[in-house]
């Protein structure tokens, strides 16, 4: 085979052969084929697409580029949920818990914050102690020990993906639903899950700004599954405004601790409506997991076991353990609650009297940058203890100059500069006839 007869067959619009593909991935991995003929094969997917069996393959070859993790000593099946990136995104902190108490088996691995949207991994490590940075044997055994663990990706799972993502995002390829189908699928199957449950998020403050374009992302992710004989779910969900009333890296934790029941969040700091739709999106997601399991037979009858491993503190019970393995310290963490905050504070204030119509998520996930809650370069450092605190959500009536957010950073240009960022954002309806949509799930697919 020769790298530029696939190249030109793909840019034709042609369908290539698993072994086509496989030539290519590992020509790239091993230095065999050069990066100028990757990156005319990345444009050329870009603009031609690929098939479902075409993005299996792919898939199936960044797999097998480097190693994938073992969990054959646990019985059973295991299921995972990839979110697509959002602002408040904070929902894999109480969905694996709140699964693996339902019976549910959990092998998360995620990302850190980059850009506008926040990373599962700083959240975490805003929980003094804890560390993803497992052995694929310590990830096996937390599993099978609190029913989930969460860690990150490391330099031998999956290289051909790091490989290709650096190029992608040089080579102006990043937006190919295929490319971005292949990357997702193949981190999440070398860590082992046998179902999947993608959050596909669609708005402002998301990768896919339209119904549409989510809805080829979601459909590709599961014909994608469907040709490797995998439970796939794709749920559609709302990134208009921030998901849930807190947006930053502890922050996220004091909330998500909160939902989870553990007794000293709910009493330092209470939620309400403003997490309605973090609890909405939560509950669905998870709910799909156990019928992707085989736990529950209807979405329905799953959302109500999820509410009573919530009621009865099992949820929360399986997070402090899961804290403790993974070597936190879940007594360090409550003292953290609802006093751990950067030292300089600001607000953001309504712009007139009325009902808030509009919050951009993505203004405030680059406000949390600013702050330095996210990243502009992967090796950028975050704060744990800055981000924002939402008083007033979309739908909330308010008075000119009433404040909506509290802002906390280390420097006073920081928290001017969020500020500002954020409030560009705002827009407030004085007619009395504002319509804000708050259905959360707008769709969803799936092969079950």
């Amino acid at each position: 085979m020769r790298a530029l007869d696939i190249i030109v067959k793909k840019r034709q619009g042609e369908a290539l052969s698993q072994a086509e593909i496989s030539f290519l991935v590992r020509g790239y991995v091993d230095g065999s084929i050069p990066e100028y003929q990757v990156s005319a094969f990345l444009m050329a997917v870009f603009f031609a697409g690929m098939t479902p069996e075409e993005t299996g393959y792919l898939t199936r070859e960044m797999i097998a580029s480097g190693e994938t993790i073992d969990l054959s000593s646990l019985s059973g099946t295991f299921v995972d949920k990839h979110s697509t990136g959002g602002v408040g995104d904070k929902v894999s902190l109480i969905l694996a818990p709140l699964a693996a108490a339902c019976g549910a088996r959990v092998p998360m691995m995620s990302g850190r914050s980059l850009g506008h949207t926040g990373g599962t991994l700083d959240k975490l490590e805003s929980i003094p102690g804890y560390r993803t940075d497992l052995s694929p044997a310590r990830f096996a055994e937390i599993i099978g020990e609190c029913g989930f663990a969460m860690t990150g990706q490391s330099r031998d799972v999956v290289p051909a993906d790091r490989q290709l993502y650096a190029l992608r995002d040089v080579t102006g390829t990043v937006e190919s639903v295929p490319l971005i189908t292949s990357s997702i699928m193949s981190k999440k199957f070398a860590e082992g899950a046998d179902a999947l449950v993608f959050d596909v998020k669609t708005g402002p403050g998301a990768f896919m700004k339209t119904q549409d374009d989510a809805r080829a992302l979601a459909t590709s992710l599961v014909n994608t599954g469907k040709s490797l004989g995998k439970q796939i779910v794709a749920v559609l969900t709302r990134m208009d405004y921030p998901l849930g009333a807190k947006v930053g890296n502890f922050l996220e934790v004091e909330e998500s601790m909160a939902l989870l029941r553990c007794p000293e969040a709910v009493e330092r700091v209470p939620v309400d409506h403003r997490s309605d739709d973090l609890l909405t999106v939560t509950l669905r997601l998870t709910a799909w997991m156990l019928v992707a399991d085989g736990i529950a037979s209807s979405v329905a009858e799953a959302e109500e076991r999820c509410r009573g491993a919530l009621a009865d503190g099992s949820a929360w019970k399986h997070m402090e353990q899961n804290i403790r393995l993974q070597g936190g310290d879940p007594a360090a963490m409550i003292e953290r609650l609802g006093a751990f905050r950067a030292p300089v504070s600001g607000t953001v204030s309504a712009p007139a009297t009325g009902v808030i119509d509009g919050m951009d998520a993505y203004r405030v996930g680059m406000g949390g940058v600013y702050l330095g809650a996210g990243r502009n370069k992967a090796d950028d450092d975050v704060h744990p203890d800055v981000g924002f605190e939402i008083l007033k959500k979309p739908g909330d009536t308010v008075s000119a100059g009433e404040a909506i957010m509290t802002v906390w950073g280390h420097s006073e240009d920081a928290v001017r500069q969020a500020v500002e960022t954020v409030e560009a954002g705002i827009s407030v309806d004085s007619s009395g006839n504002a319509t804000v949509p708050t259905d959360m799930i707008l769709e969803e697919l799936s092969t079950l």
